[in-house]
């Protein structure tokens, strides 16, 4: 059930990105293309069997997994950055990339990086959980990296929320305001992530339901607001096109008119 809810997602995020191939390569927007790449890679570092596939070629150390948490990062990094600065909030821009912003991506990745480092990871193993390592000390540090991975995220999308809340309440195009929509469950589903350990362990596997809703906020709220901004720019052109037309019409009309 699980596995097929990821594929299910990885399947969204590439056909996504496939279709956002065309405009990237005349150089429209390559920044967007480059969030939906990343949610896709991350989607397949995700997955089992092809998580399994690229750790072994790695040394079976779960360096797949480190580089997982940094694709994340990377992804809403982008993402909140575009996000901000499509819905003009200043704020969010400054909380993102200003001092403090820097400061907390930073501490994350030493706090993401180290105690990865320090721990034994020997033996594949998908979100760490089975590692042939299970001593105090070592679960400790695991848990410690899993925190550290859940908590930038939630840091950009708590930071994203004010801006996507204002822009539902809007009065912009219905497909915008929709991504917006999808964009602020994405990022709540974000700012829960920290805390899902401390669901009962009977339901833990809540845990892969609220990430993979946060992955289809941010990936179909985008996508929303993407296809918004192309039917609202195909408007203006077919508007400008007809009065166009129009303004040739009708000095052609009064000369016929004349003769």
């Amino acid at each position: 059930m699980i596995t097929t809810l990821l594929v299910c997602v990885l399947a969204v995020c590439a056909v996504i990105t496939v279709l956002r191939i065309p405009a990237a390569l005349r150089g429209e927007n390559r920044s967007l293309f480059g969030i939906f790449l990343l949610a896709t890679v991350a989607m397949v570092l995700s997955i089992q069997a092809s998580y399994n596939a690229i750790d072994h070629l790695l040394g079976s150390q779960n360096y797949a997994n480190l580089i997982l948490r940094f694709v994340i990062y990377g992804t809403v990094l982008l993402a909140g950055y575009k996000i901000a600065k499509g819905f003009e909030n200043k704020r969010s821009l400054r909380l993102l990339l200003g001092p403090v912003g820097l400061t907390a991506l930073a501490l994350i990745c030493l706090a993401t990086a180290v105690p990865f480092l320090l721990a034994n990871t020997a033996g594949t193993s998908v979100g760490l959980a089975t590692l042939p390592d299970q001593s105090e000390h070592n679960r400790q540090l695991i848990a410690l990296y899993t925190l550290a991975g859940r908590l930038y995220p939630a840091y950009v999308a708590a930071c994203l929320l004010p801006a996507t809340i204002h822009a539902l309440r809007s009065r912009l195009p219905g497909l915008v305001r929709g991504g917006a929509a999808l964009l602020t469950l994405g990022s709540i589903a974000m700012v829960v992530m920290p805390f899902s350990d401390l669901v009962p362990r009977g339901l833990t596997f809540l845990q892969y339901y609220i990430s993979s809703a946060a992955v289809m906020g941010l990936v179909l709220g985008l996508a929303l607001i993407w296809l918004g901004r192309l039917s609202a720019r195909r408007s203006v052109g077919s508007g400008l096109k007809n009065s166009h037309e129009s303004r040739m019409a009708g000095p052609a009309k009064t000369g016929k008119s004349d003769l």
